[in-house]
Parts: structure tokens; C-alpha cells; sequence
């Protein structure tokens, strides 16, 4: 299977790993990744805030680039993810936004390509059975809980992949890949990324939460597909050393591939730990 590309800006920087591991293990499973063309920044969690029609064109211009491809878009950054689904509902909406990004690319909208996240396309098109039959070591006895965000679900698109309060897809495919699945009740709270930096006291208080409660739940580790998410937790603790790993690393360690060491020491929070009891 083909898709458009777009990693988004945190996966070249920041977010390195996950931009690796996404890589990997679409290789892995079957999934060819074209690069949108001169992709740009898609706004990120501020620019709405400043200029909301600068933001629909900033995300507008990566799907009219997309669209010479005919390919629809896989995203792995939850934050892409949901600026790209806001510009596309927005523009298949409103003849005046349409016109006027058609005017400042130069290109003519035809909204024939959707944005994914990379989660939806590997639960749904690449499907949990068969990531199953591929896995190559069990991680059994690895206990996790997936951490969804608030932005994949909610606000809810009318397409959404999955439910918006209950998701599961990520729950599933980390339980086909071995892990325990520890049960916890805030898989969709916000972590605050967007409040980083102008509140980040606020931050402290939500991260601490978070981790404290895949703690009290039994995990040894966080999973989430979200850069934002992932750079948020981790900087954000004040000590607790809670892993915190992208779903595409505990992929790529059930289907044995080799890099994985290298993207798990590329974190802020050590992973040693994690590593010898899944070598051992």
C-alpha cells in the first residue's frame, strides 16, 4: 500500500525517533511513504491562536501538494494530524478559503486526498492480525499504558478513526505485540504541550498527573504517538524517570528490528532499563 508522506517538523528535530521508527516499520509492514514535496510547517499548536486563516493555508498547501500523488496522507503527528483534518473539513466547506489558497499556491483545490494518522492506517489498513503474524519477539511482561492525547480523537472529525473518549487501536496493537495493557482512565487527558511555554506551571501539574497515574496502574512505561506529547512527558516530570516511547518504537522492538537500541537512547528519560528486561 502507498501513501503521501508528511512528517511534520518535530520528526526532524525533536522527534527524531519516532521519524526513524515510522519509517522502519512501515518498511517492515508493507507501507511505501512518498514525501509531500516542499512540505511546509502546518501551524503547529500556535498558529491558529495568532492568525486562524494563515493556519488553513499553512495546512491547505500541504494537501494541494499531496494531491499531484492522488495519494492520501499518513501523519504521525498527532498535532499535523488534526491541523491538516481542520484545514481540509474548513476549505470542503468554504468557497472563499478555497479560492484564496488556490491563489496563494497557485494550484487548484479538488480535496481527492484525506490526512491519516499513521496509527489509523496501521490498525485499519495493515490490521491487528497481521501485524501479529509478524511479530518476530513477544514482549511479553512489558506493562504499558497507551497514551492517545487529546488531539487524535477530540475534537471529534466527522471521519474520526476511532472512539473519542474509549480509543483503542493503539490499546490493541500494543496487546498484539505482547505487552500487558495496564487499564487506566486518562488515555485522552491533555498533557499540556501548548502551554509549554507560556504556562509551563500549569504543565508541571498536568504532566505530574499523567505520570503519576500510569504509575499508580502498574506501568513501567508510556506509549504515544504524538511528538508534542512524547518531548512534553518527558521533560516535564521532575524526576520520576517514566519512559515514555512512541508506539512505532514498541512496534519496531516486536518485529525485531535492529535500530530500535539506537531510537531508544536518543530519549531524555533512560530506557536501559526496559531494554535489558525485554533482552533478558
Amino acid at each position: 500500500m502507498k501513501f503521501s508522506y508528511y512528517p511534520g517538523c518535530s520528526l526532524h528535530s525533536t522527534g527524531k525517533e519516532y521519524g526513524e521508527s515510522t519509517k522502519a516499520v512501515c518498511q517492515v509492514l508493507g507501507i511505501e511513504l512518498v514525501d509531500v514535496p516542499d512540505w511546509n510547517c502546518c501551524g503547529a499548536s500556535a498558529g491558529h491562536s495568532l492568525n486562524h486563516d494563515m493556519a488553513v493555508q499553512l495546512s491547505g498547501r500541504n494537501l494541494l501538494l499531496a494531491q499531484a500523488s492522488r495519494l492520501d496522507i499518513a501523519v504521525p503527528c498527532s498535532a499535523c494530524y488534526h491541523n491538516l483534518k481542520q484545514a481540509d473539513e474548513e476549505l470542503k466547506t468554504d468557497a472563499n478559503k478555497q479560492h484564496e489558497l488556490e491563489q496563494a499556491v497557485g494550484i487548484q483545490w479538488t480535496g481527492e486526498v484525506q490526512a491519516r494518522h499513521l496509527l489509523d492506517i496501521i490498525y485499519h489498513e495493515v490490521g491487528v492480525d497481521n501485524v501479529q503474524k509478524m511479530v518476530k519477539k513477544q514482549l511479553s511482561g512489558l506493562k504499558v499504558v497507551p497514551y492517545y492525547g487529546c488531539l487524535i480523537t477530540r475534537p471529534s472529525h466527522k471521519d474520526g478513526f476511532d472512539s473519542v473518549e474509549q480509543p483503542q487501536s493503539m490499546d490493541r496493537l500494543l496487546d498484539a505485540c505482547g505487552c500487558k495493557v495496564m487499564k487506566w482512565s486518562y488515555k485522552t487527558d491533555c498533557c499540556g504541550a501548548g502551554l509549554s511555554l507560556p504556562k509551563s506551571e500549569i504543565v508541571v501539574d498536568l504532566v505530574k498527573n499523567l505520570v503519576n497515574m500510569a504509575k499508580q496502574a502498574g506501568a513501567e512505561c508510556i506509549i504515544t504517538a504524538c511528538p508534542m506529547c512524547q518531548a512534553n512527558l518527558e521533560m516535564r516530570q521532575n524526576g520520576s524517570n517514566m519512559p515514555v516511547l512512541y508506539f512505532t518504537e514498541v512496534l519496531g522492538m516486536a518485529l525485531g528490528i535492529k535500530e530500535v537500541d539506537g531510537w531508544l537512547k536518543k530519549h531524555l528519560v533512560g530506557t536501559d532499563s526496559l531494554i535489558d528486561k525485554l533482552k533478558g
